[in-house]
Order: C-alpha cells, then structure tokens, then sequence
C-alpha cells in the first residue's frame, strides 16, 4: 500500500493552507506532519482520509500498482483525532462491537478484550458519557490502532491523556505499526519521536 499526493492544495475562501505539497507515503514506515498552528496539518490528514476535499491537486491510494477508488479509500483507513466523537450514550462494549460492523479488528479481537488492553475492563458496561477525557481518548486510540487496516492517521494522539496513557500510547505504537502506514500530526515531539520521516508545513 502506497499513499500518493501530487500537487495537493487547500484554501478556504481565498486564502491557500497548503500548496504545491508532493509526497509519498509507505507500508512500515512512520511520518509527522509538523508546523505551526493554522499550518494545515490537521487538514492535510483530514484531506487524506477523505472526510475533506483537496483544493487542487489528488491523492491516491495504490494497491499493488492499482490504484483503489475513492469510494473504497475508507476502507483502508482508521483515525484518532480530538474532533472526532464517541457515541456516548454507548457503553465502551457495545460501542466496539458497533465499530467492528464497519471494520474488523485485528487479530480477530473481542471488544472484551480491546477494553482489557486499554485498561477500562472495571468501566466496561458504563455509558461513554461519564467517561473523563483522558478514558475516552484511550477509546479513539483504541478504534483506531485495532482497525484492521493498513493506513493509521493519528492527530495528537495525546490529547487529555495522563502519564499511564501515554504510555499506553507508546505501546500500541510499539505493538500495533507493523506492515502499515503511520501519519502522526503533531508538535510536540513525544508524540512523534517513533517517526523517521517528517513533514514541516508553513515553511
């Protein structure tokens, strides 16, 4: 799996986020996408995983030299980002086994067993609404690194998070990366540190 984006450009109004943006994006490897705020780089993911258009320009997703349609581009991807909401009238249970109607799990996993890994097992059957921040942040990470997808897109995967979760955080980048693509935007370097490659926006 290869992510392509060729020319791509964002404007809102008149005013361009990003322009003239090339890159290639690999299975193993891991990517930040850096700069400062207003920068574009929460737009640039959102333009990636197909919930925003491109101004101009495309990205592709290529597949054993195929390149996927759009229509089937979700698919491959899953996403962790602060603007993204829980279905909070939901229990953390039934709100995976609801997301595993989308897209499975890896490694065949059990909501039971997702809840156990990220350390809410005792809250398990309470509504998401009386979760504080930093558990229901551990519920998007969760949905997202446990998609069985090749392509994870992360967007300050730290939000709210206290010590023990960003150690959590650490070692789902550790255990769950292998044979994917990882896109971290983020300015703080914590958060990226497992990254070899970075992109700089509104340089």
């Amino acid at each position: 799996m290869q992510i392509k984006v060729n020319n791509a450009g964002k404007r809102f109004n008149r005013d361009w986020i990003f322009r003239n943006l090339h890159y290639s994006f690999s299975v193993n490897h891991k990517y930040a996408i850096t700069g400062h705020n207003g920068s574009g780089k929460s737009t640039l993911l959102q333009c990636i995983a197909g919930s925003s258009y491109l101004s101009e320009g495309d990205i592709f997703f290529e597949s054993d030299s195929t390149i996927l349609p759009s229509e089937k581009q979700f698919e491959q991807v899953s996403i962790c980002a602060p603007y993204l909401e829980l279905i909070e009238e939901m229990s953390a249970i039934e709100f995976f086994n609801y997301h595993h109607s989308f897209k499975p799990f890896t490694d065949n996993l059990s909501a039971n067993e997702i809840v156990e890994k990220i350390g809410l097992s005792k809250h398990a059957n309470k509504q998401i609404r009386y979760y504080s921040s930093g558990m229901k942040q551990r519920i998007k990470l969760a949905q997202a690194f446990f998609s069985n997808t090749p392509i994870l897109l992360l967007d300050e995967p730290c939000t709210n998070l206290d010590q023990a979760g960003v150690e959590l955080y650490h070692r789902l980048l550790e255990d769950h990366c292998k044979d994917r693509i990882l896109i971290v935007c983020s300015n703080d370097p914590m958060e990226y540190s497992s990254c070899s490659e970075t992109i700089q926006l509104g340089v």
